[in-house]
């Protein structure tokens, strides 16, 4: 199929990069810190253009600029605009946005590959380093059990507002080829793996347009908004907080499977205490695990705007976010069930200690009276 080469004359490339980078962020702590050193000033962030009862933040997250980035890509400069969002359940979301002026649509596609390739998961790129550590030493009273920064999660935006010619969205996947922005790859797909590429589609107005996949996107919007960028940050900084759960959890349970085989070894009085103990330190991580889980299932609410729904709806589906929600369910179930167990054999324990405690003192009693005797 033949395609056009329209001109895009004005749109913007966004690599976003969210960090696990704390158990907790103090927002308000955020904004007193970055005011106090006379930084950009911070934001509470919000949703351009839903209604707050339709689609809001549950705990809005703090919003803060950073310094520009000057950034050679395909032989050409770009000066890009660099933003920090920070989330109360510990993930900051990065955002370089890299502003593009009157150019044809195959080369808006090699300029997107091309900030994959300078800023994308595999390149190595020591831009998103430089960054965190610029935030972390501006922030760092502000996070509570600051981790290591080692699991990220990377999306690709490419976001058109404007054309040389009108381009109907419903004709637009026919009239242009997405598959190469949205694939990243050279050579041509197969025939199924287009049609799957370009499945999850959206629009609401007659000229916007939302294709979704698993970590590039393709948005038109003449109008600027943002909210869909928005909420396919918190998306993806609702699946980085899950993996760090379920790879906190993967450890956690054959630490805890040998803390309760060294309990049932204990063999002495005081194994009531152990188990007791135990069941504690377990009960104390579930509610941890299970509170910051609510807080990021929590971090949208979306009630009325049925087209933001089914686009957050589908990043989460598309995602796997719920899949690994529910593995971390599995392993908080598990654990419980483990604390039960405990705290019962504790119980058992203490029953046991008991009546040997009252048997010892019969005993003694027999004893003294046979003296006495």
């Amino acid at each position: 199929m033949p395609y056009e080469q329209p001109t895009v004359q004005s749109a913007v490339v966004i690599a976003m990069h969210m960090i696990d980078i704390a158990d907790a962020i103090d927002l308000p702590s955020v904004e007193a810190l970055w005011e106090r050193q006379k930084r950009s000033a911070s934001v509470r962030s919000k949703l351009t253009s839903t209604p707050p009862k339709a689609l809001a933040f549950g705990v809005p997250p703090v919003l803060l600029t950073l310094d520009p980035l000057e950034l050679s890509l395909l032989g050409k400069s770009y000066r890009a605009q660099v933003t920090v969002r920070l989330y109360e359940f510990g993930a900051a979301a990065f955002s370089v946005q890299v502003p593009v002026i009157s150019c044809d649509w195959l080369s808006f596609s090699q300029l997107i590959n091309a900030v994959d390739a300078h800023l994308g998961p595999g390149a190595d790129s020591p831009v998103w380093t430089q960054l965190l550590e610029h935030v972390r030493a501006a922030l760092l009273p502000a996070l509570t059990k600051p981790s290591p920064a080692s699991l990220h999660e990377d999306y690709l935006l490419g976001i058109v507002h404007a054309f040389d010619e009108t381009i109907p969205v419903s004709t637009m996947h026919e009239r242009i080829d997405l598959v190469p922005l949205l694939s990243g790859e050279q050579r041509p797909l197969s025939e199924q793996a287009r049609k799957d590429l370009l499945q999850q589609r959206f629009s609401y107005y007659a000229d916007d347009l939302v294709v979704l996949t698993w970590d590039r996107a393709f948005i038109y919007e003449p109008r600027g908004d943002s909210d869909v960028v928005d909420i396919l940050e918190v998306a993806n900084a609702q699946l980085l907080e899950m993996r760090f759960y379920d790879e906190l959890l993967d450890a956690e349970l054959p630490r805890m499977y040998d803390m309760v085989e060294a309990a049932h070894h204990a063999g002495n009085p005081m194994a009531a205490r152990h188990f007791a103990d135990l069941a504690r330190k377990l009960y104390t991580l579930v509610a941890e695990v299970t509170e910051i889980t609510e807080k990021v299932d929590n971090a949208l609410q979306v009630t009325e705007d049925v087209y933001l729904a089914r686009v957050y709806t589908s990043a989460l589906d598309l995602f796997r976010v719920r899949h690994v929600s529910e593995a971390v369910d599995r392993k908080l179930s598990i654990i419980r069930d483990t604390y039960a167990a405990l705290y019962e054999e504790a119980s058992g324990k203490r029953a046991e200690l008991l009546e040997i405690a009252i048997i010892a003192l019969i005993v003694v009693e027999i004893v003294i009276a046979i003296l006495r005797h």
